[in-house]
This record gives structure tokens, C-alpha cells and sequence, in this order.
């Protein structure tokens, strides 16, 4: 068995960019990959997994122009067990100085019932594969998917032939997020001790978080010998998500006194991280979300107030400062200058360039016209607003008028730049929302079902910012939109269109194929 006493590194893989963009309605764009992966790079993570290179074109320029600007981190890209996978994979990673290619196959009863694959068939296959990679690449990682529910052993046939065929990394997924704790330790135990070759490669976990439990089962096989831990920026992931990045690095900072290993990672970028990927994703992080959450180091029961103010200790783990958060919440203002806007965005974990800050800025100064005063939250929540970029999307909101009160129908005169092109209408609906979305339905006809609306005020005051948050579906694909307005019917208007942008750019996309079975 190894001896883990001398193995405290715990290698951190960030799947934000691949697991993470699984979730449904959040796609990213090419240049919000690279910004994601850049931050990821400089603040130490071990690996970054990229993408799903065969998935569609944008999949594989992401990976590959990530790879090509990947200064420290690893760089992997996914595929399945497949010769045509594997080597589209390649082509994506081979730009990076530490390319990893990452290949799969269900392992389980009901995943080989989909594949129609005997266990034999399914070791022939995984040998083959795996053999494929490793003549194209010396890092290999290998996984058996939905592995918590794969006979024991099987499970330690497939994962011995894997190493014998050159695999580097053995990943165990708890793919449906079904395992506790102890069963995660035990597993990986199992394996070490059951496996020939298991003392020369590195285990990982990756963890779903369906009953709640994705970080304890990430660190529990840690414990057991595990040493690369496989997560997500804010836990962003299928269904109920993955272990948080953030949650497992300050797990094993703060309780390093129970838990003695340790990462790379510099834990004051990660509320730069937390904030950029909700901004990219289009997903606010919960109030009260470990770690990061915006109540997550806020206090208002009296006791804990005073406990707090005489010593931060008597009610706080961690500082702050310690994930990045500036305690302070200065105001700003519309006599601020864009000196004190990008110093004031740096402390808030955003790093602009000159182009990007000049927008903002722009922004930034229409707001403080209409709010006396710019808090912290007015400033993330301008970052975290998908119609920022609107002016490439087909569809611009050039102008609304709405007409509301006791006495309906409520009616709503729209302008829409659609391709260039000005289009207007007069629409009526229940509400002044409704009578918005039903115009913009009018200039720009689809069959894309409101999924979701949510309105969350920013601040407090008659004149806060609403930030308005809208997801919609069509034949499967799900997107989200975000704007924040002191007009909560304006930021409903640009939400839904910066929705419907990110649609368009949806179809264009293709999905893997389903032909598991061909090598």
C-alpha cells in the first residue's frame, strides 16, 4: 500500500470550464474561457480541464488556445473512449507546455448496458484506448465513470488495465453524487491495496454534490491516499454541481491540524475566481454559500456582533483578507475618476484591461447619475451583467417605453437592433414585463420557453439597482441572461434578450455524437 505519510501534495484540477459549463444555461464564450483559465493559471492550479475538445469547433479552439497561453498549469482536455475522441483531444492539447489527455468509459451495470459491451469487450477496449493516448501523450488520466456504482471487482480489473496500458492519474467519479464519506475513503483503500501498479500512479476523486456531500467525500478519499482532488470555482456543475474549489483549499488551510496536506493554490484569488465565473456563468452565488457566499463572513445577532468587533476570532475561522475580500465597502460616486473605479474593481477581484475598463467606466458614470451613492454590490453586480457585451450579439435593446398603472393592459413600445437593423412594435401584456417580453417576442419570434425570472434587489433604497436574472429552453438548451438597472423593467428587457443572444450562439453548437461503441 503507498505510504501517504510523504505524499501531503494535494494536486488541485479545475473541471469549471468543462464540468462546470455542463450546467445547464451556462455557456460561456471563447473570450470568457480564456479569461477563466488565465486567472486559474496564475492563482496555482495543478490542472486545468479545458474542455470537451470533439464536442464542437468552439470546444477545440478554447482548449487549444488556452493550452497555447497556459504558462504553469497542466492542461487537459476530455474525450471518450475513443480513437477519433482521443485524437481530436491531442490536437487541442499538444500547444500546451504540459499537455494531459483525459479519457472515459462507464463502467458501472447500467452504464455497460448503454455501451452494449461485455466486461470483457470493455477491458479490450480501455487497453486499446488508453494505449492510443499514452503513444500520443506521457500524461494520461483515465476514468471509470459512475465507478461508486461499479462492482468492486471490476472495478479493480478496468483500473488495473488502465495503468498497465500507461495511464498516469486514475480518477474514481462518484458520477451521480451517491456516496457517503466512508464508502469514498474505503474505495480509494480498496484500490490502493487491491491493485498492482496502484502505488506508482495518482488517484483522484470527483465528486458530485446530489445529497450535499460532494467536498466530504472529495476529502475523505484525500484521507484514504486520493492526492488530486477534482472541482469546480463556486461548485459549478451538472445537475446539483461538484466539490467547490474553494471549500476543499480552505478546508485543508484552515483544519491543516487534522488534515495535513497541502495545495498550491493562492487562496487570495479566490473570491476574484467566485465572483468572475458568476459573472461569466450568468450563476449568483447563494448568500450562503461557504466561503464565499455574501454572508459568509456577515454578522447580525448582537452577541456575535460584539464577539466579533472585540476579537474576529470568537466567531470567524478565517480572515477575510484571506480569500481576498476587502472588508471595506467604500462608496463611490459620479465625481469618482477612472483611476479610483479600477483600483476600486481590483479589490473586488476584477482586473481589467483598458478597453474593458473604458466600457465599464462608461457604465459605471450612467449609474452614478441615477444612484447617489455606488456600493461594492452596485459595482459586482455591473460586472455580472451578460448585456455588457451586447453590442456583438444579434439582438441590442436600442430603446423601451412602457405604460403602467391600476387601469391595463399595460403596453410596451420596443426598439430592437436586430443585425444592424432597427425594428420596431407596440405590444400589450399583463404587467409591464409581460407586455416587454411578448414585444420582444413580436421583433424577434422564437419558441424558447421561459424557464426562469428572478429579481433581486442589489442595495438597499428606493433607488437600488435590480438585477434581473432570466433562464430559457429550447429543444433541450438551456441559457441564462443577467442585467442590473435602477429601471427593473429595462434590466428585464436586457436580460431576456442577452438570453436569447446566448441562444443563437447555442445553435450553433453541436453535441458529441452518441456512438460510444465505434474505436
Amino acid at each position: 500500500m503507498t505510504d501517504t505519510s510523504k505524499q501531503d501534495r494535494v494536486l488541485i484540477f479545475d473541471t469549471t470550464l468543462r464540468d462546470g459549463e455542463q450546467s445547464p444555461g451556462a455557456t460561456m464564450a471563447h473570450s470568457e474561457k480564456l479569461e477563466i483559465a488565465a486567472l486559474l493559471d496564475e492563482m496555482g492550479v495543478d490542472i486545468i480541464e479545458a474542455g470537451f475538445p470533439i464536442a464542437s469547433d468552439g470546444d477545440f479552439e478554447a482548449v487549444r488556445d488556452i493550452a497555447r497561453n497556459s504558462v504553469n498549469s497542466v492542461i487537459c482536455g476530455l474525450s471518450r473512449a475513443d480513437f477519433n475522441d482521443i485524437d481530436r483531444c491531442w490536437e487541442a492539447v499538444k500547444h500546451a507546455g504540459k499537455p494531459r489527455i483525459h479519457t472515459f468509459i462507464g463502467t458501472s451495470p447500467l452504464h455497460r448496458d448503454i455501451t452494449r459491451l461485455t466486461q470483457d469487450e470493455m477491458v479490450d477496449r480501455i487497453h486499446a484506448t488508453v494505449t492510443h493516448a499514452r503513444n500520443l501523450c506521457d500524461n494520461v488520466q483515465w476514468s471509470p465513470m459512475d465507478a461508486t456504482r461499479t462492482e468492486h471487482d471490476f472495478l479493480c480489473r478496468v483500473v488495473e488495465t488502465a495503468i498497465k496500458a500507461g495511464a498516469t492519474t486514475i480518477n474514481i467519479p462518484d458520477t451521480v453524487g451517491y456516496t457517503a464519506p466512508r464508502e469514498s475513503a474505503a474505495l480509494i483503500a480498496m484500490l490502493l491495496e487491491r491493485v498492482p501498479g496502484a502505488d506508482t500512479i495518482i488517484f483522484a476523486t470527483h465528486c458530485h454534490n446530489d445529497l450535499g456531500m460532494a467536498t466530504a467525500n472529495a476529502l475523505a478519499a484525500v484521507e484514504a491516499g486520493a492526492r488530486q482532488i477534482e472541482c469546480t470555482i463556486n461548485g459549478l456543475g451538472e445537475r446539483a454541481g461538484n466539490t467547490a474549489l474553494e471549500e476543499v483549499v480552505m478546508a485543508l488551510k484552515v483544519r491543516n491540524d487534522i488534515m495535513p496536506y497541502r495545495t498550491g493554490i493562492d487562496t487570495t484569488r479566490i473570491m476574484q475566481a467566485s465572483r468572475l465565473v458568476a459573472t461569466v456563468s450568468g450563476f449568483p452565488v447563494q448568500y450562503n454559500k461557504a466561503i464565499v457566499g455574501k454572508n459568509a463572513f456577515a454578522h447580525e445577532s448582537g452577541i456575535h456582533q460584539d464577539g466579533v468587533l472585540k476579537n474576529a476570532e470568537t466567531f470567524e475561522i478565517m480572515k477575510p483578507a484571506d480569500i481576498g475580500l476587502n472588508a471595506t465597502n467604500l462608496v463611490m460616486g459620479k465625481h469618482s475618476g477612472r483611476a479610483a473605479l479600477r483600483a476600486k474593481l481590483h479589490d473586488l477581484g476584477f482586473d481589467l484591461g483598458d478597453n474593458q475598463l473604458k466600457d465599464v467606466f462608461v457604465r459605471f458614470k450612467a449609474l452614478a447619475d441615477r444612484k447617489k451613492e455606488v456600493f461594492d454590490d452596485d459595482l459586482v453586480a455591473l460586472m455580472r451583467d451578460t448585456t455588457s457585451d451586447e453590442a456583438h450579439g444579434r439582438i441590442v435593446v436600442k430603446h423601451l417605453r412602457v405604460v403602467c398603472g391600476t387601469e391595463g393592459p399595460q403596453t410596451a413600445d420596443l426598439t430592437l437592433t436586430i443585425d444592424g437593423v432597427d425594428h420596431q412594435v407596440h405590444a400589450t401584456g399583463d404587467g409591464p414585463v409581460d407586455a416587454t417580453f411578448n414585444a420582444v417576442k413580436a421583433l424577434f419570434p422564437h419558441q424558447a420557453r421561459l424557464q426562469l425570472y428572478q429579481v433581486h434587489a442589489v442595495t438597499e433604497g428606493t433607488d437600488a439597482q435590480a438585477t434581473v436574472s432570466v433562464r430559457m429552453e429550447e429543444n433541450g438548451k438551456i441559457v441564462t441572461g443577467q442585467s442590473a438597472d435602477t429601471d427593473t423593467v429595462v434590466a428585464s428587457a436586457r436580460a431576456y434578450v442577452s438570453a436569447l443572444n446566448r441562444l443563437l450562439v447555442r445553435r450553433e453548437k453541436t453535441k458529441p455524437a452518441d456512438n460510444l461503441r465505434s474505436a
